[in-house]
């Protein structure tokens, strides 16, 4: 059967191609051709309707599939760009520790690096937990510095793990002094209230002449006793800048306003200063 198909379509097709555009053959196909092509265009736009569906639903598909490989780049991007911000951050902040470590020879300590691992979101200005403790040279009471500047002192220590209160909270007071022409020296405290201000207090009024502390002068430690408190510093590591010099809170209270210097929020390298090298004089508690 399938031969004798074959057979009669070489036929028709020779006979086909062999007459003239008036014979039978040719007669016979643009009937049939006028008979179909209504239907044809019928069932074109009867079924545009299913083509276009077809067509939205394979759109459709393809526009999930980019979607979910751009949301997989867009992921990964975003983890590659907070690593590099991180990074970025942190190498900051170790170039103002490099350049603190040159200009105030802290290299005469011990100098442990350590990152933080938790912090007290309603209580970020009181304490900071590091990931240095005893097993690493760490003791109670060793200055903690960070962002280019003091940030607190260690209050308790683990054997891993170490707590440091920072400059801001309400127990916390170091001698400290004032960059200016008369190197004027005083308490320096956390304004109560404030968590981003300090107090320098116990100044001496400004002799007659001398115009006293000035705003944007900076505040370092003093690297000395006073009274019952004292220095476990060296000196000369900065505080924080003058921020309000007022002249009737010098004369009459003996303090000025002090803006930290590092940034407390965002800390996340800090050293802490153990014990120093032998030969190296260091206050220490009675």
């Amino acid at each position: 059967m399938l031969a004798l198909l074959v057979g009669v379509s070489l036929i028709l097709l020779t006979a086909y191609f062999g007459e003239s555009p008036s014979s039978p053959l040719h007669s016979v196909q643009r009937g049939i051709v006028e008979v179909l092509s209504p239907v044809q265009e019928g069932a074109s736009t009867v079924l545009k309707p299913v083509r276009d569906i077809a067509g939205w639903f394979s759109d459709t598909l393809n526009a999930r599939t980019q979607r979910d490989q751009l949301r997989k780049e867009v992921q990964s991007l975003q983890a590659q760009l907070a690593q590099a911000k991180t990074a970025e951050i942190q190498n900051v902040q170790l170039a103002k520790q490099v350049g603190l470590d040159d200009s105030i020879g802290i290299s005469a300590y011990h100098a442990v690096g350590a990152h933080l691992i938790a912090r007290d979101p309603t209580l970020w200005y009181q304490t900071i937990e590091i990931d240095r403790g005893s097993e690493d040279g760490v003791h109670l009471q060793d200055p903690v510095v960070g962002d280019g500047a003091l940030v607190g002192k260690v209050s308790t220590v683990d054997p891993t793990v170490s707590v440091v209160t920072l400059i801001t909270d309400h127990s916390y007071a170091v001698t400290a002094q004032v960059q200016d022409a008369s190197g004027d020296t005083g308490l320096l405290v956390p304004a109560v209230g404030n968590p981003n201000q300090l107090l320098l207090q116990s100044l001496q009024p400004p002799s007659p002449g001398q115009p006293g502390p000035q705003v944007g002068q900076l505040v370092v430690t003093a690297g000395f006793t006073s009274g019952s408190l004292d220095s476990l510093y060296p000196p000369g590591i900065p505080i924080g800048t003058v921020s309000n010099a007022n002249q009737n809170e010098l004369l009459n209270n003996g303090q000025v306003q002090v803006a930290p210097t590092a940034d407390l929020r965002h800390l996340d390298a800090v050293q802490i200063l153990t014990r120093p090298h032998a030969g190296t004089a260091r206050a220490s508690l009675p």
